[in-house]
């Protein structure tokens, strides 16, 4: 499990709403108030403008006027079946009503964030509906399903799912590794640095520690060089060119841990022996790989910030 909801959703209607509703006192029209409350009103279709080229019969002749028509009528016909759904759900029994929300209400989930947002407003329905202790029954069941699947958010009462840290630091590397798929040279980069950090499983050595290190490095700089309106082809340059910076002096920081891994003897040249205070160790790996992977975002466009952050907004 990557920690987001969505996800994880296909669980939700036996661990959530199925229990919700097996407690003592739930009102019968749960599914069918949660369904009003989260699934989108269908809306008619813009009819397209009055017609104005006819033949002697009256019949349209432009094809652009009958091509808008004929689409209109196709998109005319889904809403009214759509509507007819909506409108039968709102009104039918429990068992339909139960349903219709658990077949239509995934397909409106269409990202992280539309997820976390039905959590939210079913709890308004809830609570108004079933009073506290439906509401506190539903709260509890919300965060167990979190803890047990070790979704990347902390619940806030009466009811608010906020991102944790770890939980975009995952999404971040996730969406890190996405961005390479499709890019053969990006591709064979990520697999040699993710190979280098397999590797430490044999032992943490100061060399693996170091390979690791700089297969890293030439991860960023492989993105980097593909950014918009960057030429250079060193980390250093890069971080010069990209123009992303919100303060010149996170840039001079990027630019140091850039330094470091030239300077540092073995990890990306020979370096400077006077430089070196001591060997690497574990703690230096674990620090400067966080410190490089958050980097990412100000070298490529490849990334999705709000879906890094993962809830609504």
């Amino acid at each position: 499990m990557r920690g987001d909801l969505k996800s994880a959703w296909p669980y939700v209607w036996s661990e959530i709403w199925a229990r919700l509703y097996e407690t003592r006192g739930t009102p019968v029209e749960l599914f069918s108030e949660l369904y009003a409350a989260l699934i989108p009103r269908p809306r008619p279709p813009v009819q397209p403008p009055e017609p104005s080229v006819f033949d002697a019969n009256g019949n349209m002749v432009d094809p652009d006027e009958i091509a808008a028509d004929a689409a209109y009528q196709e998109a005319l016909e889904r809403y009214n079946n759509e509507r007819l759904v909506y409108e039968r759900a709102l009104t039918s029994g429990p068992e339909q009503a139960r349903t219709w929300l658990r077949e239509d209400l995934p397909v409106t989930l269409q990202s992280e964030a539309d997820a976390v947002r039905a959590l939210e407003k079913a709890f308004v329905t809830i609570d108004d509906i079933g009073g506290d202790s439906l509401s506190n029954r539903y709260v509890n069941l919300v965060e167990a399903f979190i803890q047990r699947y070790n979704l990347r958010y902390d619940l806030r009462r009466p009811f608010s799912l906020h991102p944790t840290i770890s939980g975009i630091f995952t999404e971040l590397a996730t969406q890190l590794k996405h961005a390479t798929l499709n890019d053969a040279h990006l591709a064979s980069i990520m697999g040699d640095f993710e190979d280098a950090f397999r590797d430490l499983k044999s032992g943490p050595t100061p060399a693996r520690i170091k390979a690791c290190i700089s297969r890293q490095a030439n991860l960023l700089e492989a993105i980097g060089q593909i950014a918009p309106n960057v030429t250079g082809n060193t980390l250093g340059a890069i971080c010069d060119q990209v123009g992303t910076w919100p303060h010149e002096k996170l840039k001079e920081a990027a630019k140091c841990i850039y330094k470091f891994s030239n300077e540092f003897p073995g990890i990306r040249h020979a370096g400077t022996q006077a430089s070196q205070i001591r060997e690497v160790e574990l703690r230096d790996l674990i620090a400067v790989s966080v410190l490089l992977t958050g980097l990412v975002p100000y070298l490529t466009d490849r990334l999705n910030a709000t879906t890094i952050y993962g809830a609504s907004q």
